[in-house]
């Protein structure tokens, strides 16, 4: 009895030391020395592998599926974000020139008022300048008799601005009707006058 059960363990033993050394190593080896000589000559083993077994190159590609839709979530977050950064940049630009317009239109309508009140002061000055020629006219058709205590009357720098305007003939018969001492002291500031208006003019 104990024979054939070492001998049919012996056969056991026997049939797999041979399936390791004829069939196992040898396989192991060859796919080894395969291994060593692709990768020496640049091919990517690994690579290979993975797209000539099907269930590997799934996974791979499912994992590739998966990595690429989170970088173009990724990509797709950061450009709604500069989408946003130049929306609000817009935004900005926008009530800038807006509030640019608004102080150019401001400063136009400031520009024809100003222009206005220019034109009015000019026509009022005219008006003035007219007006007190009319003035110097009157005085100078008058008498010296009747416009002479008219003049002394006056302020002396009415008189004066009066005077100064009145033809030299005109000047020498009203100066006549004035009293001395009206007469001095208007002659005396007609001169200053006439002195500060040859400064000016120099």
């Amino acid at each position: 009895m104990d024979k054939p059960t070492i001998e049919n363990e012996e056969k056991r033993y026997n049939k797999f030391q041979w399936f390791v050394f004829v069939v196992l190593i040898p396989t192991l080896f060859t796919i080894a020395i395969v291994w060593i000589v692709l990768s020496v000559a640049g091919i990517n083993v690994l690579k290979v592998a993975e797209e000539k077994i099907p269930f590997i190159a799934e996974s791979n590609k499912e994992k590739e599926k998966a990595q690429s839709s989170v970088q173009l979530e990724k990509q797709i977050g950061e450009l709604e974000a500069k989408i946003q950064d130049r929306e609000e940049e817009t935004s900005k630009l926008e009530d800038l020139i807006d509030s640019r317009d608004e102080a150019i239109q401001r400063s136009e309508l400031e520009k024809e008022q100003l222009e206005k009140e220019i034109e009015e002061l000019r026509i009022a000055q005219d008006e003035d300048k007219l007006a007190f020629k009319d003035i110097i006219r009157t005085y100078e058709t008058m008498s010296a008799k009747k416009s002479a205590p008219i003049i002394t009357e006056l302020g002396d720098d009415e008189a004066v601005r009066i005077l100064s305007n009145i033809k030299a003939d005109t000047l020498a018969s009203i100066m006549e009707q004035m009293n001395p001492e009206d007469a001095a002291r208007l002659t005396k500031k007609l001169t200053v006058n006439s002195e500060q208006n040859d400064s000016q003019a120099e």
